[in-house]
């Protein structure tokens, strides 16, 4: 399956555009559900397109849903011309899993074990339930993260047939300089810092509220989220789970990274598969990126500019995540099943 990625893939986002783009004709006469319209606030999103009137929206969903299927099959199934089917679908990789969403995806992804416990034993609190969590407008927002995924996928197939690179692995006939396990080691371990760095003053301003140090808000501001039950400890949980994420990201670098270290005695001294490391950073990393972008349009004036200024870094943060974890990918990969290339 993974060696024939460039094709499913291709048809897999011809088949979410499609259906996208038959919601998109159904919410331009007026059908329910349509995912940006105004509600209240404790159920709206932080989404650029949330409050925007369907009669506007609508019909360029499907507009772009239906032509992008067209695109999708003929980007697949015929021989590659000229550049501008892949910088469409460039453009709608980006605009979908990066620009469109907020901060929900990284929301999920750091929540994912306390929302199946939840499905469970129900959600602590006034709310009712998961689906008080994971409404519609939130769940629009993952369905569009999938689908630029899938663009972004079906832009780099169509990129490597049409230089005559191996479709699976992206290799050619000479391989780069900067490609090479030696060279990937050493901008690897640049984005690695990059990364760690990035995100310690959110850490930083996380721990220091829990422990009663107001940095960058007011003090009405931190009286308020120490009233608040589980505020404080909620932050200060994401702080540690970054801290976390920091640490395990120097396994991109490291031979931890490569072969189970003593300390995990269970598989101490075997290898490690790669895809364990890169599924998981890469999710990460391009959830981080709309987050970031997110808290760049809140205000970062007044007393308390740490609760959105220190998230900016995000972007930087998932930049260099994505940067570490394609090094990693090319230091680890192995013979191509399709081209033999090693």
């Amino acid at each position: 399956m993974r060696k024939n990625w460039p094709a499913w893939t291709g048809y897999a986002t011809a088949t979410w555009s499609f259906g996208y783009g038959v919601l998109g004709l159904y919410w331009s006469f007026g059908g329910s559900g349509y995912p940006f319209a105004p509600v209240p606030d404790d159920r709206a999103t932080a989404s650029i397109l949330e409050g925007t009137s369907y009669r506007v929206v609508a019909p360029v969903m499907a507009t772009i849903g239906l032509a992008g299927a067209v695109l999708a099959l003929v980007m697949t199934r015929t021989r590659p011309r000229g550049r501008l089917p892949q910088a469409v679908a460039a453009v709608l990789a980006v605009g979908l899993a990066l620009v469109i969403p907020d901060y929900t995806l990284i929301a999920v992804v750091a929540l994912a074990p306390a929302l199946v416990v939840f499905a469970f034993t129900g959600v602590p609190g006034a709310q009712d339930g998961v689906g008080d969590i994971l409404y519609w407008h939130r769940v629009n927002l993952v369905i569009l993260f999938v689908g630029g995924v899938l663009w972004a996928a079906t832009a780099i197939a169509y990129h490597r047939r049409s230089r005559d690179l191996c479709v699976s692995c992206g290799r050619g006939a000479a391989e780069h300089a900067w490609a090479r396990p030696e060279a990937a080691l050493r901008w690897g371990k640049w984005a690695v810092g990059v990364a760690v760095v990035a995100n310690l003053p959110y850490e930083f301003t996380r721990v220091a509220w829990y422990f009663g140090w107001p940095v960058g808000i007011s003090e009405d501001f931190h009286q308020m989220m120490a009233d608040t039950p589980g505020m404080l400890e909620m932050g200060l949980g994401l702080a540690v789970m970054g801290l976390g994420g920091g640490v395990l990201t120097h396994g991109l670098v490291h031979r931890w990274g490569e072969v189970y270290p003593r300390w995990i005695w269970f598989k101490a001294g075997r290898r490690v598969p790669p895809l364990l490391a890169i599924l998981p950073a890469s999710v990460v990393a391009v959830a981080l990126i709309p987050a970031g972008l997110m808290n760049a349009q809140a205000p970062l004036g007044g007393d308390n500019w740490a609760t959105n200024a220190p998230g900016i870094l995000w972007i930087a943060w998932g930049a260099a995540l994505g940067t570490a974890t394609y090094a990693y990918y090319l230091r680890r990969r192995t013979t191509c099943r399709r081209c033999g290339r090693s």
